[in-house]
């Protein structure tokens, strides 16, 4: 009798525990109610010239906010937001195919480096060695050389998490590579959550010291990409300087107030209304406030607001600089998406950095990474209506 009854206590023992083993872990295979509205999806997005395959990912929140981005030069093809009445439309110029990307184009959402925006001359002095790069843009040198990062096909994973869904891409960029020093291992993550936040993490490192500069190069139009020019939308940037340029659009050195001055956005002020005062336009690299080099922080760098749309874009930034361009040399020549012409001032950027030709001017923060150390830094663009 005793023997029976111990064998049913076992029984009974094994039962519960095989039971209270399998319940953890079929609760945490149940999605939240947030989780099954967001997706990613992956479709074949056609080839390079070199037979390469370049796929396109599509990320969606939960407030049915779409992010469209290719493992191509890690470009951002599509952003949809909604407007003040719910409707959504694509708020950055780009293009429908892999095949018009592959023509050339001027940066549209790609990732830009090794080095974004200009180096004087197409040079550098680094430990007493001087080094050339290309020089295609004029004298100097522009975001990367002949084939930066845009035009590289990334390794690309995707990432799933809770409330927030992303690719991660990655790119081994050689010794040599465009002139620069030092094998370069580069990674950029993408993630959309449920506050409409696109968030870039870039993290690099290096076996040899070079300049490192990574950027995002989204041209936004807040009122949708081709509906006209940005000059209405309202602007705000905190940066009390800037860094006044020479004819070819290389910093003197110089770290100016803004007060008293057409390049001042510390208040609200659209984008057109001074335009016509700066040669040229908008195409400058601004001071942002509260940066410690020591320990960067996510701040709020910058606001734009679109009257009509109501959709508003806040860009929160651990970088010191941001570069204002409010699409210059767009000129009427490019059909975009939908087959809509980009014409001048149709789309603008703020692109978060370091400052330009930093490797030439000392008495700006260093842009050098050295081999053991970490390049990182976080870019979040966060949309809104009002």
């Amino acid at each position: 009798m005793k023997q029976k009854l111990f064998l049913i206590v076992m029984v009974a023992v094994v039962i519960f525990s095989q039971c209270q083993s399998r319940e953890p872990q079929q609760k945490a295979t149940l999605p939240t109610e947030e989780e099954a509205k967001m997706s990613i999806t992956k479709t074949f997005f056609g080839k390079t010239g070199g037979g390469q395959a370049v796929d396109l990912y599509t990320l969606t929140n939960a407030n049915k906010m779409a992010v469209k981005i290719t493992n191509y030069g890690g470009i951002v093809t599509s952003i949809m937001v909604p407007d003040k009445n719910g409707e959504l439309d694509d708020v950055v110029l780009g293009f429908d195919t892999l095949e018009t990307y592959l023509e050339g184009h001027p940066y549209f959402g790609a990732i830009v480096g090794r080095y974004g925006n200009r180096i004087a001359k197409g040079q550098f002095t680094l430990k007493g060695v001087t080094y050339k790069l290309a020089a295609n843009n004029g004298e100097n040198h522009l975001h990367g050389g002949i084939k930066g990062f845009d035009k590289v096909v990334w390794k690309a994973k995707e990432i799933k998490k809770e409330n927030e869904v992303g690719v991660r891409l990655s790119y081994l960029s050689k010794d040599g590579e465009e002139g620069y020093p030092g094998n370069l291992s580069a990674v950029v993550t993408y993630t959309l959550t449920n506050d409409n936040e696109l968030k870039i993490h870039y993290e690099a490192e290096t076996d040899k010291p070079t300049p490192v500069n990574l950027t995002h190069h989204s041209y936004f139009n807040l009122g949708g990409a081709g509906s006209g020019d940005v000059l209405g939308h309202v602007l705000t940037l905190h940066a009390d300087r800037y860094t006044p340029v020479d004819v070819g659009l290389i910093p003197t050195g110089e770290l100016k107030p803004v007060k008293d001055t057409p390049m001042d956005f510390t208040t609200p002020t659209a984008i057109g209304k001074r335009i016509h005062e700066v040669k040229g336009g908008y195409d400058h690299n601004y001071v942002l406030n509260n940066w410690d080099e020591s320990q960067p922080s996510l701040r709020l760098a910058a606001r734009v607001k679109e009257p009509i749309s109501g959709r508003v874009m806040e860009v929160w930034t651990t970088e010191p600089g941001m570069q204002f361009y409010s699409g210059n040399f767009l000129d009427g020549t490019i059909t975009g998406k939908k087959g809509k012409v980009y014409h001048k001032h149709y789309g603008f950027c703020l692109e978060t950095q370091h400052f330009p030709d930093s490797p030439n001017k000392p008495n700006f923060p260093s842009t050098i990474l050295e081999p053991g150390k970490e390049y990182t830094h976080t870019t979040v663009y966060t949309f809104k209506t009002k």
